[in-house]
């Protein structure tokens, strides 16, 4: 288990104040940019002092400022993978993963080269240099030196950014399998929601050097309490709102959002009539109809028309104004079929669970 609980003032406009626990498997800290995620690495790392606080893994303080403890970084048995991997060109994928074998008899080197090779599925790519090797290969190389040296934990600074979904789902898999015989805290930096939900066990959010959320992927990122983590959660739609009907028996209320005065159902909170509230939806869960539907389940129908589309990938974003301009995805077959072009009336269809209430 890591323990974290550490304070460090990094300038006049950004401290980092954090306490969070990972226990063996992987978790996610997930933020924006800036938010501290590199810096608690750093810290646990031992790359940077904090200013107080305790680092421990298990019953062994890595960092602890009351008793003045502070583990050299060569001494703290940590895997670090930076996102630029650090691979040493001139030197082979083998002698890469070797570096940090050097107290270690020969012998030994060579089988526990081979073993992490075999295990990360590397070992036909041993005698290339980096340059030689595919991106997927050298992320590869990269976990396997840092975990060849039998680390207490293991620190991964965004690594995959660079890779397709499917080499990083692969490269992660391998990661599970090793750690389910050596059962170690992995802490996985990102800012990529679909990452969270496809790598992480839990998750810590930050945001301005604080922990703003905890828990499964499910609890953080399907029901964020602030604005700033839905935007980053994927809620590509956050409209202001104001409570103009509450159900309680129903656990709903009615919502006006626009100037068009157009409303929407959502899920009961506490809010009063007449107060503000901010609604969250991602532009996936909205559907889209040519025609004005009936007889559906869901509660929320706006017509609505279209303002434009583009292209991106796999994916037809498309902005609909209906009260408020909101963004839809769609798959290009379904925008095919559907006709739909600029000025087009539409007709969007929301499930009342799919909005959330989220604070500024």
């Amino acid at each position: 288990m890591l323990s974290v609980a550490i304070a460090t003032r990094l300038s006049p406009q950004f401290a980092l104040d954090v306490a969070f626990t990972a226990p063996p498997g992987i978790t996610i800290l997930f933020g924006a940019s800036g938010s501290g995620k590199t810096t608690v690495l750093r810290a646990v790392a031992g790359l940077t002092r904090p200013d107080s606080g305790r680092i421990s893994v298990g019953d062994r303080a890595l960092f602890d400022a009351p008793t003045r403890v502070d583990v050299p970084v060569e001494q703290r048995r940590v895997g670090y993978v930076f996102q630029q991997l650090a691979l040493f060109p001139h030197m082979s994928i083998a002698d890469n993963i070797e570096y940090g074998l050097h107290r270690v008899p020969a012998e030994e080197r060579r089988a526990r080269v081979a073993a992490i090779a075999g295990s990360f599925r590397i070992a036909g790519v041993l005698a290339r240099l980096p340059g030689q090797a595919s991106g997927g290969e050298r992320q590869r190389a990269a976990l396997a030196r840092a975990l060849v040296t039998d680390p207490s934990l293991l620190l991964l600074d965004e690594p995959l950014s660079a890779l397709d979904q499917s080499v990083q789902s692969r490269i992660i898999e391998d990661l599970r399998r090793w750690n389910e015989t050596h059962r170690i805290p992995v802490l996985y930096v990102t800012h990529g929601h679909r990452e969270v939900f496809a790598l992480g066990e839990r998750v810590i959010a930050l945001e301005e050097g604080r922990v703003v959320a905890t828990g499964s992927p499910h609890e953080v990122l399907d029901q964020p309490g602030r604005e700033s983590l839905a935007n980053l959660a994927g809620f590509e739609n956050v409209f202001e709102g104001t409570v103009i009907e509450r159900r309680t028996e129903a656990g709903t209320m009615q919502c006006r959002i626009g100037a068009d005065r157009a409303e929407l159902e959502v899920p009961l909170s506490s809010a009063p009539v007449g107060s503000p509230v901010r609604i969250a939806i991602r532009a996936g869960d909205i559907l889209v109809a040519n025609q004005e539907p009936r007889g559906l389940s869901a509660r929320n129908i706006l017509r609505g028309r279209v303002v434009n589309a583009r292209r991106e990938g796999a994916t037809m974003i498309a902005s609909i104004e209906a009260g408020q301009t909101f963004t839809v995805h769609l798959t290009p077959g379904g925008y095919d079929a559907l006709g739909l072009a600029r000025d087009l009336p539409v007709w969007l269809i929301i499930k009342t669970y799919s909005c959330r209430l989220v604070s500024g």
